[in-house]
């Protein structure tokens, strides 16, 4: 829609190391976001292809170009997730929770500290963090499902934890928090994605339509996202200057990544991809990464965006 919505909720921060301690404070209400014309941004994408492998995905990037990606498509034993920082044109460094079975990397920080998830032997998914190569696994109390999705410099993550009926639960963590859960009004369940140097979260929710969203929270405001026409939107990563980004689908059921900043949308497609492109991460200079290609036969394709 191309206008600011009514005020339709608010949405509320929990604060504390379990849920029975946790403390709440109401922030400001949540709004539509505006859609304003302007000039599109020009991207020169390059394909990025783990050697060997029909399946990459590179998912966060830092300051310096250093990306954050997996390959395997987890689809069976002989093609597991596994983790790896690259750096460009093509050096894979391999970054894999120890003794896991698969490893995804999802955000890396400006000194390429990363965060992700790994399954263990018992088929379990943990969240972890790794900084200076040492593996910190980081579980929300009293959960058997955890993703990190986002990391910073200042060592706070984005992720989720998955309750027993497959709703997903948005928090931050970090080490003197630990942990701020995110209670979306209006959500049946929701990830947080990213985090910012500034403390900006990205994410999404479903709604009770089973709608996806996406949003952001800022500066003590929620904003909700949802790219215009689209029957679904997710916002995937944020950089420091609060430029958003994610994927929608439109109503002939295509995928698209896209950019936000400021009410500002961009429609994002790999032009080798058109239709099956996702947009994971940018950075502060609008470098984008990301995949297309056919996900469910195996098939995904690394990119990179240059502005």
């Amino acid at each position: 829609m191309n206008r600011i919505s009514s005020v339709i909720g608010s949405a509320l921060f929990v604060l504390g190391c379990t849920v029975a301690s946790a403390q709440s404070a109401e922030v400001a209400d949540k709004v539509e976001a505006v859609v304003t014309p302007a000039a599109a941004v020009n991207y020169t994408f390059k394909e990025v292809n783990f050697p060997g492998d029909t399946f990459t995905q590179l998912l966060g990037i830092n300051k310096n170009g250093v990306i954050a990606g997996y390959h395997g498509s987890g689809m069976d034993a002989q093609h597991p997730n596994k983790g790896f920082t690259l750096t460009l044109p093509a050096t894979f460094t391999a970054m894999n929770y120890p003794s896991s079975v698969q490893t995804q990397v999802i955000g890396i920080n400006d000194t390429n500290g990363t965060s992700g998830f790994y399954v263990d032997t018992k088929n379990v998914t943990h969240a972890f963090y790794q900084a200076s190569g040492a593996f910190r696994t980081q579980d929300f109390p009293g959960t058997t499902f955890n993703q990190f999705l986002g990391w910073n410099n200042n060592q706070q993550a984005a992720g989720y934890s998955q309750d027993a009926a497959g709703n997903f639960h948005p928090y931050v963590w970090n080490k003197s928090t630990p942990y701020l859960s995110m209670l979306i009004p209006g959500a049946v369940s929701a990830q947080a994605t990213n985090i910012n140097n500034l403390g900006s979260i990205s994410g999404f929710y479903i709604d009770s339509a089973n709608v996806n969203h996406g949003f952001l929270f800022s500066n003590g405001a929620f904003t909700r996202l949802t790219y215009p026409g689209a029957t679904f939107t997710q916002a995937l990563g944020v950089n420091d200057l609060n430029e958003v980004v994610g994927t929608y689908t439109d109503t002939s059921n295509l995928t698209h990544g896209f950019t936000w900043k400021a009410g500002v949308w961009q429609s994002i497609d790999d032009p080798n991809g058109i239709g099956s492109t996702v947009v994971n991460g940018i950075n502060n200079t609008g470098t984008l990464v990301g995949f297309w290609g056919n996900v469910g036969a195996g098939i995904s394709h690394g990119f990179v965006a240059v502005p």
